[in-house]
């Protein structure tokens, strides 16, 4: 027995040793970060964009040796998980990330029906999070450790109202939304509160909902096209869009539709095709006539993945760069991951005048950034022109 126990403690200074040396190999200093992405569920072309994105970005850490935190370059890993777009699954991704694979900082999620939930979960364990797409409130609402790349639906819906009032002078609005997904139901209320204020109540002459993966759209459409509305906002994802577009204009309805940044992906063409030409919606940024750092993340994501990213992928990039920074600017990272969470937290939080590939930015107390939205004109080839810009 005295044999065997002499082995066996042997062994743990043995495997104790390795964990700190490697077994006569210094252990390589390494920072985890976190991306919780719809890799599959409902919007799979929105995880496609974060993933690669974040491969791109990782790509430029691994050419500089690393990430540099004062003295000492650091090997950087990705978790990459999954959230299927479910709120549930995003909340079980975050938990795994922070509790068990012990990841420094969370890109992600991207929707708020995901990010909400899941922010609430990073912010209850210290770990900072940013979401690089999500525009509803909640997400950082009241949450110290949740930040964002992106406006917030409170300035996206008055954008959009004050655009369609200025560009083609109507007063009668029509609205259709998912009433089961935080985004497009908060924005719908946005837009609707930014446009009565500016025609008077009872302007939304047609405020129609429907549910997560409903296909037909027909009995909505058909009061809309009947309520004198002389445009549709519909604030959806991709892939209802060209459905929503195709059967309003089989039904009859003529009138322009606008929507939001759901439409930027670039499955929104591909789907819709030439029924969405000349449609406008806001967004983060237009690729088409892009310049400098952007133009340049645009041609090496085309030339590596085939196709125009989409402002998913470019709000995934500004997130990872702001993680960076901030982890840059802690100045050196202790080993406790508790301290090291609080610290790169406290860097994101004095954020100001970050340069961005999808415009500059400085966070509030909220960790909101305060930016400029883009109205995106989809052209004749089906591209996204840039068309013009609101600021805060």
């Amino acid at each position: 027995m005295g044999k065997i126990r002499a082995v066996s403690v042997a062994i743990l200074v043995f495997l104790f040793a390795c964990y700190f040396v490697s077994c006569g190999k210094e252990r390589e200093a390494r920072i985890k970060i976190g991306i919780n992405a719809p890799i599959t569920g409902d919007i799979p072309k929105v995880g496609e964009g974060t993933k690669y994105a974040a491969q791109m970005w990782l790509e430029e850490i691994e050419k500089a040796g690393g990430l540099q935190v004062g003295d000492k370059k650091y090997k950087v890993e990705l978790v990459v998980e999954d959230n299927e777009s479910k709120a549930e699954s995003a909340v079980k991704a975050n938990t795994k990330m922070i509790a068990e694979d012990g990841v420094l900082v969370i890109i992600g999620p991207q929707s708020s029906k995901q990010a909400i939930p899941a922010g609430g979960v990073a912010n209850d364990y210290k770990t900072p999070m940013i979401s690089p797409w999500s525009t509803n409130p909640d997400t950082t609402k009241n949450r110290p450790f949740v930040f964002r790349g992106c406006f917030l639906d409170p300035f996206q819906g008055p954008v959009v109202a004050n655009f369609v009032k200025e560009e083609f002078g109507f007063k009668k609005a029509a609205v259709l939304y998912d009433v089961a997904s935080d985004y497009p139901k908060g924005l719908a209320e946005y837009f609707k509160k930014a446009w009565e204020g500016l025609n008077g109540p009872g302007s939304v002459v047609a405020y129609e909902s429907f549910t997560t993966k409903d296909t037909d759209f027909s009995s909505q459409l058909t009061k809309i096209k009947g309520s004198g509305a002389e445009f549709l906002f519909a604030p959806q994802y991709y892939n209802e869009v060209a459905l929503i577009v195709r059967q309003a204009r089989e039904l009859g309805f003529t009138a322009p539709i606008l929507g939001s940044d759901s439409w930027g992906s670039a499955e929104t063409v591909k789907l819709c095709g030439s029924d969405c030409y000349g449609l406008f919606f806001s967004t983060h940024y237009a690729a088409a006539g892009a310049k400098g750092a952007t133009k340049e993340f645009i041609v090496r994501y085309q030339e590596k993945y085939g196709y125009v990213p989409d402002d998913v992928g470019a709000l995934t990039w500004d997130a990872l760069r702001l993680a960076q920074h901030a982890i840059r600017n802690t100045g050196s990272l202790s080993g406790d991951l508790a301290k090291d969470r609080q610290a790169v937290r406290d860097q994101l939080a004095r954020v100001k005048d970050f340069e961005g590939i999808t415009g500059k930015m400085s966070f509030t107390e909220e960790g909101d950034p305060v930016k400029c939205a883009v109205i995106v004109r989809i052209s004749n080839k089906g591209e996204f022109e840039f068309y013009k810009q609101v600021c805060p």
